[in-house]
């Protein structure tokens, strides 16, 4: 396992922590591949009943490396084959979203069955703002979650996103002190854990097929549309106004 992604495993949870602390757990094509083989495992391991994705410092996930957006070998090439897992993934996932959540840091918890914010938690779908357009299904998932207009205000302005209003949009399911988030989510997987795997899988795959063939083919349309943005004027305006803000 890369340093990237560190991994506890105790009472059939697996926690699964972003690590990249320095860049804000940005992704790089290192800890997409970490995390594809960590979420691999845990499908395969019987002994795993929950797992639970967070972040290392303050922060979930600041989203793509943007130093990284391209290359052989790099996140381009890696972020597909975790797509694969993550939506493969059947057993119960859950997210303590600490901090930042942009990008990634906010698509991955759509996939999630439960999400715990602190209250300092911030998410952001910025696509818009970087001349780009929704990644990881975020397109389908999003409007079920908040409803087709709440989404498209979310999508077309990049607008910030608190911890009481990601409650309120049904983005998470609570807001827990940051001090407590940890702790209170891995009780909570607990819970879930200890229940029959067979069990927690049977209704995981029940939950997925109520989107059916929808993720992957919005994952294949989000893709096509992603490659025909990335390196546009418009993008690399965007990219560079970006990094002009210091990343805001």
């Amino acid at each position: 396992m890369s340093d990237t992604v560190l991994q506890t495993s105790l009472d059939g949870v697996t926690l699964l922590t972003l690590n990249r602390p320095h860049k804000k757990n940005a992704f790089n094509g290192e800890q997409w591949l970490a995390l594809t083989a960590a979420f691999d495992a845990a499908r395969e391991d019987d002994a795993v009943g929950c797992l639970v994705v967070t972040g290392a410092g303050n922060a979930f996930s600041a989203g793509q490396d943007l130093t990284e957006m391209s290359g052989e070998g790099g996140s381009g090439a890696a972020f597909p084959r975790f797509m694969e897992a993550l939506v493969a993934y059947d057993k119960p996932l859950v997210a303590a979203v600490n901090g930042v959540g942009v990008g990634i840091g906010a698509t991955l918890p759509l996939h999630c069955d439960v999400v715990y914010v602190g209250e300092s938690a911030r998410l952001r779908f910025p696509f818009s703002a970087l001349g780009l357009v929704p990644e990881a299904a975020s397109s389908l998932l999003l409007p079920l979650v908040v409803g087709p207009q709440r989404a498209a205000e979310i999508f077309f302005t990049s607008e910030w996103i608190d911890a009481p209003r990601a409650v309120e949009l049904g983005l998470a399911a609570r807001m827990l002190p940051d001090a407590e988030l940890l702790d209170a989510t891995l009780e909570k997987a607990r819970e879930i854990a200890a229940r029959p795997v067979g069990s927690l899988r049977a209704i995981k795959r029940l939950l997925l097929e109520t989107r059916g063939d929808s993720v992957r083919e919005t994952l294949d349309r989000e893709m096509q549309s992603m490659a025909a943005r990335v390196g546009t004027p418009e993008n690399l305006q965007a990219l560079k106004d970006f990094f002009a803000k210091g990343g805001r």
